[in-house]
């Protein structure tokens, strides 16, 4: 991986590039295409950054204490547990942490498919964000975080504070899909937003929008890019 800015350099490691952070920290992390696209043709996220943005997916991963995912992305069946590979689980082990993040599936409803692996075979057990309402209806022994409703649906704000406060899961990392990444950034939530562009353009029907509708307009302050196998990898500051 080579770095643009803010200081050229020819060749960074990304563990050290985005383990820059400390203390409590939302990072957003999603790859897209040069057109806005977070899927591909296929409608999946897989076929648009290749190998250079699976290095980067693995790296967020192993930093992160929780893996942040809404329930349709879930609900496809094609979400497994977290995994490591063992430069990464060497890497979380030397700073505290064994095995995995844990995945951490955010559904107003926690209408889910409880028999998929993400559930029955997770090294590190997956948590659920739900409803009060709803929390009833998770099996034993998965682990929920029941939470407030409000206008927008589920409390965010209160999820986010119970998965560090009472779970000691400080650093968040939302890997979408666009209706939890567009929710946390309505709620003020999101620390830093990394965009993985691909060398791609998608178009016609395929194209799924990073996020849905904001109440108002986000800036951001632009703080790294680098590139690697013509990605584009761009880390952005909110407010």
């Amino acid at each position: 991986m080579r770095r643009l800015f803010p200081e050229p350099a020819d060749e960074v490691d990304p563990l050290e590039t985005y383990g820059d952070v400390a203390g409590p920290w939302l990072r957003v992390g999603m790859v897209l295409s040069a057109d806005g696209s977070v899927t591909d043709e296929e409608g999946w996220s897989d076929g648009l950054g290749g190998e250079a943005d699976m290095r980067v997916f693995r790296t967020l991963r192993a930093l992160a204490d929780a893996i942040l995912v809404g329930a349709a992305t879930v609900r496809t069946g094609r979400l497994g547990p977290a995994r490591l590979r063992p430069a990464l689980r060497r890497h979380r082990e030397a700073r505290g942490r064994r095995g995995p993040a844990p995945i951490v599936v955010v559904t107003r409803t926690a209408a889910l498919d409880w028999s998929l692996p993400l559930f029955t075979e997770a090294e590190t057990p997956t948590i659920v964000v739900t409803s009060r309402a709803a929390a009833a209806s998770a099996p034993d022994p998965v682990r929920v975080v029941a939470v407030r409703e409000n206008a927008d649906g589920l409390d965010l704000a209160e999820a986010v504070a119970r998965l560090r406060d009472e779970h000691g899961l400080p650093h968040l990392l939302c890997e979408g899909g666009p209706a939890l990444t567009t929710s946390l950034l309505r709620a003020g939530l999101v620390d830093e937003l990394c965009l993985n562009v691909a060398p791609t353009l998608i178009g016609g029907p395929c194209h799924t929008r990073l996020l849905n509708d904001l109440t108002g307009r986000v800036d951001l302050t632009l703080r790294e890019v680098c590139t690697d196998e013509g990605v584009l990898f761009l880390r952005y500051r909110l407010a």
